[in-house]
């Protein structure tokens, strides 16, 4: 009797559990495999410092706002401090804040990091809706880092490493500019974050989605690597402009495109990790974060509910210089002459332009290891420099839009 009431407790859970796992996706191994279990990450306090005898407010209440501490100098100087979300991290110190004051006056914010962290992002500001990059005159060298010389007055303005593109940043545009006329795309959403915001995806295609090859676009894996964005934004926008290209190549293939694979930091300001203090672009192996499964599951699950081979995967990041990143195995996969051609293709099309790119087969589990050993896909690291300019990237965004669909209607 015991036994029996033991498996006839045990053996739904037993067999809940299978389906489950079966339905999780395929792990990929790596060479080299990254411990991604969640880590301990300390939250910023969300306040508005007011100094009394300067009449200077400085603020962090707001998402994307990266701001640990501060303190009033002297009579001139205001010292913000600037904290990773955990450590280790990439030494990419990122920061984000809003200034006002009573009266109009001159202030210097001094830019204090963690001793093992430097200086890295030109200052971005926000005034009266418009973003621009702070004259150089007004960045100065200091013993702790950078010193920013900056009138204030009433109307507040955003400083920030990289101009803020929060979840509700990225969900204005893909509504205006994707969705809006445009009935080929299809909102959806691959789940929740581990704070449980959205991760939405915009699947793009024409007609019958059964049996057309898909192209993964993703970015914002790192919260601050806004060129990248930037570059995905018109890649994105390219795809789904009113062209007869467009329209031949959406009735062929079929786009899923990921605009904030991590909500969370990018909302809660972090230099690169998610809410569980976790690099997103080394969990491709095992997802152990939910960002992480939840987009392999879509996809994964997508293409076999439709029958479509996946066949290219792009992830737009950000780094010190344009460089694409790229897998050496070519022979076998998908598309093996495609990176060869798209390459040849940017350097015709884009007046002046040569491409840097780095091969290496992918030894951690990054995404472009992922669409290479877990799909047998092409798959590029799409990166755009810090400081490239704005004009730049909607160049190369596009070029390089126009001739992956070009490639493709070859194939």
């Amino acid at each position: 009797m015991t036994i029996k009431r033991y498996w006839g407790t045990f053996l739904p859970i037993a067999l809940a559990l299978v389906m489950v796992d079966c339905s999780l996706p395929k792990k990929v191994k790596f060479k080299n495999p990254v411990d991604t279990r969640d880590r301990q990450i300390d939250y910023q306090t969300k306040k508005t410092y007011y100094f009394e005898a300067l009449g200077v407010s400085v603020s962090n209440e707001f998402d994307g706002a990266r701001l640990n501490g501060a303190n009033q100098l002297n009579d001139s100087t205001i010292t913000l401090y600037f904290a990773p979300e955990n450590t280790p991290i990439n030494k990419s110190p990122y920061y984000a804040f809003e200034t006002w004051s009573e009266l109009p006056r001159q202030v210097y914010f001094e830019f204090e990091y963690p001793k093992e962290f430097r200086h890295r992002y030109k200052p971005k500001r926000k005034k009266n809706g418009e973003w621009g990059i702070v004259d150089s005159v007004n960045v100065i060298k200091s013993d702790k880092g950078r010193m920013l010389r900056l009138m204030v007055d009433r109307e507040p303005q955003l400083i920030a490493a990289q101009e803020i593109n929060s979840s509700d940043d990225v969900e204005q545009w893909y509504l205006q500019h994707i969705l809006d006329s445009n009935d080929f795309v299809h909102l959806g959403s691959a789940g929740q974050s581990s704070l449980g915001r959205n991760i939405p995806v915009l699947d793009i295609y024409r007609g019958s989605p059964e049996g057309k090859p898909i192209v993964v676009l993703l970015t914002r894996q790192h919260p601050p690597e806004v060129t990248g964005f930037f570059a995905f934004q018109e890649f994105v926008e390219t795809v789904v402009e009113s062209s007869a290209l467009s329209t031949e190549f959406l009735g062929k293939y079929r786009v899923l495109a990921f605009p904030n694979l991590n909500p969370d930091g990018v909302d809660l300001g972090h230099w690169r990790h998610n809410s569980n203090g976790v690099d997103l672009n080394r969990d491709w192996s095992k997802y152990r974060q939910p960002e992480v499964e939840n987009v392999v599951s879509f996809i994964t699950e997508t293409s076999k509910k439709d029958g479509g081979e996946i066949i290219l995967g792009l992830d737009f990041h950000s780094t010190y210089e344009d460089v694409f990143y790229t897998n050496k195995t070519r022979r076998g996969t998908t598309l093996p002459h495609f990176i060869d051609d798209w390459f040849e293709r940017l350097e015709k099309d884009i007046k002046d332009y040569e491409v840097n790119e780095k091969d290496s087969n992918s030894n951690k589990p990054v995404s472009k290891g992922w669409f290479l050993y877990g799909q047998g896909a092409v798959g590029i690291t799409y990166e755009i420099g810090d400081h490239t300019p704005k004009e730049r990237i909607v160049e190369i965004g596009e070029a390089s839009s126009l001739a992956m669909m070009e490639l493709l209607l070859e194939k």
